[in-house]
């Protein structure tokens, strides 16, 4: 926003607060009219759309404690808001307009002016104060002081979502502070706790929208996990199947299934590798982690178990030996 604009806009009146109004109410007054005015509510209304501008224009300089400042400083110190001339000498300009405010007329020399009472102000200095706050210093352009207008204030904002709208990608509507909704597409890939920055969906500014920063909460799912972009998923197999070998379904994050070879004698905490069934995200597709688990028995008959008994007595040995040597290294 130009500084043309501190001189003729009054924020204060368009916000419809007093001078000396607090932050507090100059934030009530910015949400109800923001609500009143926002694009959501009135569709095709350019009325409502230039409120909607003029109100965060407003607030955004009022909002913040050194703009404000300024602001008032300027308006104070030109009487309220007379423009600026873009001329060098005809009526309306910089000499004409601080000759008067300092009783020096158009003929003083530029740069320095004088109140009459032997104090001399440098136009320079003067107006240089007002690019601390990031409006620009150091020149003019275009009738106003140099340097880019602000954009808008970032907001700060959660949600939570669910693992499968994490995994896959999704698209939310999201209720701001002043009650209007804003929609956002959720990247496929998305991780718990993870901050997205949604552009241009932040406070309304003269340089355009802040951004919206949302950081997320994922859900856990009841049968999947995740290691970067890989799915994890524990595989209960049965005691037969992890001895003798078996092809077994595993299931799959798109609620399909794909078929894994359980090699015979495979031993509960084996990882079998599924490729490309993981998550799809901009860094990568990632696979898919199958965990053996073996479910040991626990209603076998007594044959059942004379079998087990028997066939480990043919085996012998003591699988817990190479343990025990090494615990005594």
């Amino acid at each position: 926003m130009a500084s043309q604009d501190w001189l003729e806009k009054d924020f204060y009146a368009i916000l419809g607060v007093p001078a000396d109004a607090s932050e507090a109410d100059i934030k009530k007054a910015y949400r109800k009219l923001a609500r009143q005015y926002h694009p959501d509510k009135n569709p095709g209304d350019a009325t409502a759309e230039q409120k909607f501008k003029d109100v965060g224009e407003a607030n955004q300089v009022l909002s913040n404690p050194e703009s404000r400042q300024e602001y008032d400083q300027i308006r104070a110190m030109v009487g309220g808001g007379p423009r600026f001339g873009g001329g060098t000498g005809g009526n309306g300009g910089f000499e004409d307009l601080f000759g008067s405010m300092f009783g020096q007329g158009a003929g003083q020399p530029r740069g320095g002016y004088s109140t009459g009472g032997g104090q001399t102000f440098n136009l320079d200095d003067i107006l240089g104060q007002f690019g601390q706050a990031g409006y620009g210093g150091g020149g003019f352009g275009g009738g106003g002081f140099g340097g880019a207008a602000p954009k808008g204030r970032d907001i700060q904002a959660r949600t939570s979502i669910t693992f499968r709208q994490a995994a896959e990608g999704d698209t939310l509507s999201l209720t701001s502070g002043d009650g209007s909704t804003v929609k956002t597409r959720i990247p496929a890939g998305v991780k718990d706790g993870q901050t997205i920055r949604l552009s241009g969906k932040g406070e309304p500014g003269p340089g355009g929208n802040g951004d919206l920063m949302l950081q997320v909460s994922v859900a856990k799912h009841p049968v999947f996990g995740r290691d970067g972009n890989d799915l994890t998923v524990d595989l209960p197999v049965t005691f037969a199947e992890a001895v003798l070998g078996a092809t077994v379904a595993v299931p799959t994050l798109d609620g399909s299934t794909v078929k894994v070879k359980i090699a015979p004698g495979t031993q509960s905490g084996q990882v079998l590798r599924v490729k490309g069934r993981g998550i799809k995200a901009k860094t990568g597709t990632g696979n898919l982690l199958a965990k053996v688990h073996v479910v040991v028995p626990t209603d076998l008959s007594e044959e059942d178990k004379e079998t087990l008994a028997k066939i480990a007595s043919a085996r012998g040995g003591d699988p817990r030996a190479d343990l025990m040597a090494k615990a005594r290294q």
